[in-house]
């Protein structure tokens, strides 16, 4: 019988998933420099992986949350420049974050040219929860207001600055509702445009314990 499958043991999973298809060469892989193809390759391979030993419920990529039974998307990005897109939802999503938890693969692929097949070195692996996944200048410019004694004035001014997608009506109960309810700080990077564009650098490179973030696999800075 099929297990349940819980947060502890995707990341346990990811662990394992990580370790055994690094430096593994296949042909599916060779020539291809589309991220987005090599994404979507490995989240299959993911999700292969996990549906081998747990009972879970597989969302579409294309429309909705990869894994909605734990409130997970899967992300996968190159070390090259960590990074990917969402859906916009809300502007509050940058203060409060995406909404669900991120489960973040970033690879290097080499190619062997003899044999035609590429691999996959697994460099960083972390999930991260909901309640950190928003903007970290954004959430850590606004806590500094608030400890500072900023009123909803300062808040709204800050919002205005830094371009939150909203009209002024918005972001001034936006900013109201910050003083009541302050932000966790976020440490994704999140760039306004028609979809969020997502930067994981912040997450990758990430030495201290932060409540929320578990790192599977620690980026170790290669010596070139």
């Amino acid at each position: 019988m099929m297990q349940e499958l819980t947060i502890e043991n995707l990341i346990k999973s990811a662990r394992e998933f990580c370790e055994k298809e690094s430096g593994v060469f296949r042909k599916e892989l060779f020539g291809v420099t589309d991220g987005k193809a090599v994404g979507t390759f490995v989240e299959h391979l993911f999700k292969n992986f996990l549906s081998q030993q747990y009972d879970l419920t597989i969302g579409n990529s294309s429309n909705g949350l990869d894994l909605p039974s734990l409130n997970t998307d899967i992300k996968v990005t190159s070390i090259k420049q960590p990074q990917s897109s969402c859906p916009y939802k809300d502007s509050k999503q940058k203060i409060y974050g995406l909404g669900y938890n991120l489960r973040v693969f970033v690879y290097k692929k080499e190619d062997d040219e003899k044999r035609k097949k590429g691999k996959l070195d697994f460099l960083s692996c972390v999930f991260v929860e909901a309640g950190r996944t928003a903007d970290y200048q954004t959430t850590s410019g606004l806590l500094n207001i608030i400890n500072n004694n900023g009123n909803v004035d300062d808040v709204f001014a800050f919002l205005s600055d830094h371009k939150i997608p909203a009209d002024e009506v918005t972001l001034y109960n936006m900013a109201e509702e910050i003083l009541k309810n302050p932000p966790l700080i976020g440490y994704l990077t999140i760039s306004n445009a028609l979809q969020w564009s997502l930067q994981y650098g912040r997450i990758v490179s990430l030495n201290e314990d932060v409540d929320g973030i578990t790192t599977i696999v620690k980026y170790v800075i290669e010596n070139k």
